[in-house]
């Protein structure tokens, strides 16, 4: 069977978590400047110092550009990547993935069995995973490109969501709240509040498979939410 054809053992769409409970100046031309000659041309020129002043700031700048790049460590979305050698340990994602075409797995040795599968899923939209230093390897199908997730990073929060654009970090890219999504016919919404990005089933705090209309609490202390098959959803509260 195909990568893209296995079942994604960290989310398994068709049965629903219960009870699980957790406690993103120019030269002006006048030739009469010649008794100021040797004025110019040291006003032209920069003291030693400040043109070292100078430079020292580029290279600062130009090492900070580096160290940024270094972090961000990208790697592509597709091939099987060893952990430790061809992949850093953290947290990476991919966005902009359409129609569930793009495949990881996470897996403890390279023997490609089914037992050797950790965690994986089927992306639409941005998924986020964690690559913890244990793992061996980690496989990546059909999937855009994977960056470096800064653990501190920022952003504006949306109060409104795709339906289908999979993972979302509270805080980051979602705010907390009340959200509700409307119109969702057999069971094919499918919603996931997470406290990490490991994809194992301990990291549920709870999920859904919902028809017709769908409310859910996105808390504050909740790491991410996910959404696949679903109508937008809009905050309400």
């Amino acid at each position: 069977m195909g990568a893209k054809g296995k079942i994604a053992l960290g989310v398994v769409v068709s049965v629903v978590v219960i009870g699980a409970v957790s406690a993103n100046a120019g030269d002006d031309g006048d030739s009469g400047s010649g008794g100021n000659g040797k004025d110019s041309a040291a006003s032209a020129e920069p003291e030693s110092g400040t043109r070292s002043d100078t430079k020292a700031d580029a290279d600062t700048k130009k090492d900070a550009k580096a160290d940024k790049a270094e972090k961000k460590a990208a790697f592509q979305g597709d091939g099987d990547f060893e952990v430790g050698t061809d992949v850093k340990p953290g947290t990476y994602r991919t966005t902009g993935n359409t129609d569930s075409l793009c495949y990881w797995e996470r897996a403890k040795n390279a023997s490609g069995e089914m037992g050797s599968i950790l965690a994986n899923d089927n992306v639409s939209g941005t998924s986020y995973v964690t690559i913890p230093a244990g793992d061996k390897l980690f496989k990546s199908s059909g999937c855009k490109d994977w960056e470096a997730v800064d653990a501190k990073a920022t952003g504006t929060p949306a109060a409104s969501v795709k339906g289908n654009g999979g993972m979302h970090r509270v805080g980051v890219d979602i705010a907390p709240g009340t959200y509700r999504s409307t119109g969702n016919t057999d069971d094919l919404c499918y919603w996931e509040r997470t406290k990490d990005a490991s994809h194992s089933m301990e990291s549920i705090v709870a999920n859904n498979n919902v028809s017709g209309t769908a409310v859910v609490t996105v808390a504050a202390g909740d790491a991410y939410f996910k959404t696949t098959g679903c109508k937008d959803w809009k905050k309400t509260g």
